[in-house]
């Protein structure tokens, strides 16, 4: 079966002919070039999803800075705690040089921005740099308090 055909079936077959190679078989038939590129393709799978997560939670956290309706605040405070939990369980020291935090910053001012677009809500210059470090959003119990302070400070909220 051939990598591009069935990807599934393929990947099945690579895995039991590296499991017959570790126990000392002789095999045939590995596909070396696209097994080396599935596993640094899992790495980077596992790097966006980190990526992905901190975009969620820094968006609600941002929503529940700046919105002027109080009502989804303890929605979004579950979600912002939901999907730092998720960032930190799949979070590895070796990602800390490679998540591009300011873009993921970037990406979330926007998805906030287009939530909040006709309220009386300003993303304030003050915004436009990352105000947490990673550190302090991939830990196992980050205080949410403490990074709405942080963020609060750094908005122009109009109630």
């Amino acid at each position: 079966m051939s990598y591009d055909s069935d990807i599934l079936l393929w990947s099945e077959q690579q895995a039991d002919l590296l499991r017959r190679m570790a126990r000392g078989e002789r095999v045939n038939g590995l596909d070396w070039e696209n097994v080396a590129e599935e596993i640094e393709s899992v790495g980077r799978s596992e790097l966006h999803a980190v990526e992905s997560q901190l975009r969620v939670a820094l968006t609600h956290l941002l929503l529940i800075a700046l919105a002027p309706w109080p009502e989804p605040v303890r929605h979004w405070r579950a979600e912002a705690t939901a999907a730092l939990a998720e960032a930190a369980r799949g979070y590895a020291p070796s990602m800390a040089q490679r998540i591009r935090l300011d873009r993921v910053w970037r990406d979330a001012l926007r998805v906030a921005e287009r939530k909040l677009e006709g309220e009386a809500v300003t993303f304030g210059p003050n915004l436009a740099a990352m105000p947490f470090a990673l550190a302090e959003l991939v830990v196992e119990e980050p205080d949410l308090d403490a990074l709405l302070t942080r963020l609060g400070s750094t908005s122009d909220r109009h109630d």
